[in-house]
């Protein structure tokens, strides 16, 4: 089983720690996705962040450790905001509801998804395998929603279908952060929604592919 991944620090304050990590992250996704983790530098987080190269270091040991941060604040974001949905009775409104905090939450956090997906190969195999890890977790929450729908006959689809309609939803919730600059030329995220969700459920509502 993949764990979470220990980024050690020399402070003992909890909640200092927690306060400066999330100063790093919006500075670190800013900057990644202006010049590449690569290319940005520690001093660079720091500054980004508001606060020295030292003291930096007092809560990261490496910038792989900051890239992994900005990783894992997504999964908890995601995790805090859609796991109550996780219980609904297998009704259409419930998975609805599911795919519409799923979007508004991409939409919230456009820059982090951008930087976590063109980025995270650069993450330690460890890290790398966690993250991946919680990837599928997401994809799980979306096939226990409609798998539920399934069971409760409101939804008409094979059981083999119910994984790539998980994963369909979850690349449609992505499209946003990575087609942004030019899907909000002409749709606002509540008129993005809506048609991704009518379009989802018009292939879902048919017949099953296979008998």
């Amino acid at each position: 089983m993949d764990t979470k991944r220990e980024v050690k620090s020399s402070i003992k304050d909890e909640s200092l720690i927690e306060k400066r990590r999330e100063q790093m992250i919006r500075g670190a996704v800013k900057l990644f996705k202006e010049k590449g983790f690569h290319r940005a530098t520690t001093r660079e987080i720091a500054k980004a962040a508001g606060f020295s190269i030292g003291t930096l270091y007092e809560y990261i040991r490496t910038k792989e450790d900051v890239l992994y941060l900005v990783c894992d604040s997504i999964y908890n974001e995601v995790n805090t905001r859609l796991s109550a949905l996780a219980i609904q009775d297998g009704t259409i409104e419930g998975l609805k509801a599911a795919i519409k905090q799923y979007f508004n939450l991409i939409d919230n956090m456009s820059d982090e998804f951008v930087v976590m997906y063109q980025e995270s190969k650069s993450l330690p195999k460890d890290a790398l395998q966690y993250v991946l890890t919680k990837e599928m977790e997401m994809v799980a929450l979306f096939e226990n929603l409609i798998q539920s729908c399934v069971q409760s006959g409101e939804l008409h689809i094979a059981d083999e279908e119910v994984g790539i309609a998980a994963h369909h939803v979850v690349v449609q919730g992505q499209m946003w952060a990575f087609r942004r600059w030019a899907l909000h030329k002409t749709y606002t995220i509540e008129e993005y929604i809506d048609i991704q969700t009518a379009q989802l459920f018009k292939g879902l509502q048919g017949e099953p592919s296979k008998s």
